[in-house]
């Protein structure tokens, strides 16, 4: 089978044939449809997670099962020995393996998925424009129900606030919009992400340093120490921030460094009941995203465009 390797850090990726995968016991195939492209596949090859190599890329797959026809795969795998797991919080599970991290994913024209719970059917979503839902969907879905407490405490008088409108904060956008009554601000530095956050329901989209007042709920899609800054300040009393972004930033924290009682957490992806909920939400709303197809054997070049900054929507590989 055709498949995408990543044989070196820092190295493009490579075209190879490899032998079709086995199923191991309990586990199962899938033909892989379609592969999104994330910015967690960049860090991959950058390094990042320390990935075992050779590695076939790639988490954010669609594709077919013979029994259960089109299915979304959830990445994250899970011990399923540990308490963590026991609660169905797999993607933070201490010895978890993601597809396309730490094991072989979605870059290839099939792969082998463990258990059967890992493939939530589709039904019928297109499998390739829905691909993003499988990570930058499920992603944000989670860190805006994070928030849902805070701003149904407030109701009509809440403000959230979205940090970043790229792939995952445009989802955040509308996930606040579409399941929430607060008003929705975004910051971005980008004047064509900013439009398109108005474009998908924003209230106000402004640049960095054009903030007014405090947020009830704020959702960090960067997580560098700016956007972390930035949170710090603007959120209310008892109000929550919850960082996503992977840039690393690191803000003081404890009495008299943020807010009385606001509350600071991270959220990683999401469970494979949020998995579920998020295909049957997008089957009764529609979610506006762009999507940009490319040829599976094509993905250094996605990676490439995705470094460039110029990507506004999703990069989808096909097979």
């Amino acid at each position: 089978m055709k498949a995408i390797e990543l044989q070196e850090y820092d190295h493009p990726l490579v075209v190879v044939d490899r032998p079709p995968p086995v199923a191991g016991n309990g586990g199962h195939l899938i033909d892989v449809t379609a592969c999104g492209v994330c910015h967690s596949d960049i860090h991959v090859v950058d390094g990042q997670f320390s990935s075992p190599l050779p590695l076939v890329p790639g988490h954010e797959v669609t594709g077919v099962h013979q029994a259960l026809g089109p299915v979304m795969l959830y990445a994250p795998w899970g011990c399923r020995n540990c308490w963590i797991c026991d609660t169905g919080h797999e993607m933070i599970c201490p010895d978890a393996a993601e597809a396309g991290l730490f094991v072989d994913g979605g870059y290839a024209e099939q792969m082998s998925v463990p258990h059967l719970e890992y493939l939530q059917p589709l039904g019928d979503l297109d499998p390739v424009r829905s691909a993003p839902l499988a990570c930058g969907g499920l992603t944000a879905f989670r860190a805006t129900r994070q928030a849902a407490e805070v701003l149904h405490r407030r109701g009509s008088k809440a403000r959230a606030l979205v940090i970043g409108a790229g792939g995952l904060g445009q989802f955040g956008i509308q996930f606040l919009r579409l399941t929430s009554d607060a008003e929705v601000w975004v910051v971005d530095q980008s004047p064509q992400k900013r439009e398109k956050a108005l474009e998908l329901g924003a209230d106000r989209a402004v640049g960095p340093g054009e903030l007014d007042g405090t947020f009830d709920a704020i959702v960090d899609f960067v997580g560098a120490e700016p956007t972390l800054e930035s949170a710090a300040q603007h959120v209310s009393r008892r109000g929550i921030v919850v960082v996503v972004g992977l840039y690393g930033g690191q803000v003081p924290f404890g009495v008299g460094a943020v807010p009385p009682e606001a509350q600071f957490m991270s959220s990683f992806w999401g469970t494979v009941a949020e998995l579920g909920e998020l295909i049957r939400f997008a089957h009764t709303h529609s979610l506006e995203y762009t999507v940009e197809t490319m040829p599976l054997a094509e993905a250094e070049q996605a990676h490439q465009k995705l470094r460039s900054g110029l990507v506004t929507g999703r990069i989808v590989l096909v097979t």
